[in-house]
């Protein structure tokens, strides 16, 4: 039995529509401008939450710590991780300004704390839920004060080996027990679709009963429908004003128009996954009396005349007997004259 809960009023898991999380993250390269066009286009694609990153610089990196690949070649080569970091930060007011945007177009805030005291400022904002990053899976003592908190978590696993993901898990159910959701993640930017291997949310579904979902890094729309037409609960993906912008994580985003298009694939993806019950659809009925064949007969019959095969063929519309139960009628009397072509009906036999 999985543990479906709700955020913000949302109900996510199974049986709810999947809950789409546009990761505006850093994209807004420290702007505010560009964060507020951010939820903008997110509320223009219709998603569930736009999503930011809290965090404090300097209780990320040290002032040695190296850039990944893919930030060296999104930025000035000799930057470093923190100077990186710093330019990206929100301060407190930015939050409040930006949660004041998302409530007034009355779409729903939440952010990746990377530390204790951003979780901290956003429990003192009321964000409904924490989205907890790859890379603070393993970090047992953060994860403990967020669970604290009781909010709704939403933890990626991108990097971790199942036992880790064990630990992060058992951790969070030691500190207060919140709703839990995990997110399939490859943490590479982007993402190849030979290494997402999908069927690992079935893996963290059936092993911790939880809502489960796909956190993609990947370019296109492709590897994002499967995972919604796998099952995922929950489904985040990086968007961009624009991935000609200096920033490390323009290039692995989809831009707005793009989010647009990708939310009308998936609710039709959604939509078209259905309930596993195979049984014919209004919507069919019209062709089916066109494509289906009736029972008719191929000379003429006289009454008192019983059907014998030599009798009857089936033959289209479909609006008559059906043609599979043709063993109900054959040997039985026809009470009137039936001329050759006639659709045959109920009516025309004697009881029998």
């Amino acid at each position: 039995m999985v543990r479906a809960f709700e955020i913000g009023g949302r109900p996510v898991g199974e049986g709810a529509p999947c809950f789409f999380i546009a990761e505006a993250g850093v994209n807004h390269n420290g702007e505010l401008s560009k964060a507020r066009d951010l939820i903008d286009g997110a509320m223009a694609a219709s998603v569930d939450a736009v999503k930011f990153q809290t965090f404090s610089a300097a209780r990320i990196a040290l002032a040695d710590a190296p850039k990944a690949a893919y930030q060296l070649d999104a930025e000035k080569k000799h930057e470093s991780q923190l100077q990186m970091l710093r330019r990206l930060e929100l301060s407190r007011q930015d939050h409040k300004r930006l949660i004041a945007h998302c409530r007034d177009r009355r779409m729903m805030f939440l952010s990746s704390p990377f530390d204790q005291e951003s979780a901290d400022l956003l429990e003192e904002l009321d964000v409904p839920a924490f989205k907890i990053p790859s890379g603070e899976l393993t970090n047992t003592a953060f994860l403990a004060h967020v669970a604290r908190k009781g909010r709704a978590m939403i933890v990626s696993t991108g990097m971790a080996s199942m036992t880790e993901v064990e630990t992060a898990v058992r951790t969070i159910a030691d500190n207060g027990d919140p709703p839990l959701a995990l997110l399939h993640c490859v943490s590479a930017y982007p993402a190849s679709p030979a290494d997402c291997n999908l069927k690992a949310m079935d893996t963290l579904r059936a092993a911790f009963g939880v809502p489960v979902g796909w956190s993609d890094h990947t370019k296109g729309v492709e590897v994002t429908l499967a995972a919604v037409a796998r099952g995922a609960d929950i489904v985040e993906k990086h968007f961009t004003l624009s991935r000609a912008l200096p920033g490390p994580d323009h290039q692995a985003s989809m831009e707005i128009p793009e989010m647009v298009i990708l939310l009308a694939a998936l609710r039709a993806v959604e939509a078209a996954i259905g309930d596993g019950i195979k049984a014919p659809r209004p919507s069919e009925r019209e062709v089916a009396s066109v494509a289906r064949k009736s029972l008719v007969s191929t000379q003429d019959i006289k009454a008192g005349e019983t059907l014998t095969v030599e009798r009857v063929g089936a033959r289209r519309p479909g609006t008559g007997i059906p043609a599979d139960r043709l063993d109900d009628y054959l040997g039985r009397r026809l009470k009137v004259d039936v001329p050759e072509g006639a659709l045959l009906d109920a009516a025309m036999f004697e009881e029998g």
